[in-house]
């Protein structure tokens, strides 16, 4: 599987969080549009079928990510 650059990966996480922000405070049809695009590239890029699933296997690639599983530990 190809894996997507680090940076490409912390640009469309960035995005999608502002996005979810907008999505809250204003869901219009266009922010609504952008997000379901970039979670579906989040998707493509992480080889995941869920936005969910997709930010947290981004988020662990990232430099600095803990190696650990963050649904493994207790709060």
């Amino acid at each position: 599987m190809l894996m997507a650059h680090p940076a490409v990966l912390n640009n469309l996480v960035e995005q999608y969080e502002t996005l979810e922000l907008l999505h809250a405070e204003a869901g219009t049809p266009e922010v609504r549009e952008r997000m379901d695009d970039i979670a579906r590239t989040l998707c493509v890029a992480t080889g995941t079928r869920d936005v969910d699933v997709a930010l947290v296997a981004a988020r662990h690639r990232l430099p600095g990510a803990r190696p650990e599983d963050d649904s493994l530990l207790t709060a």
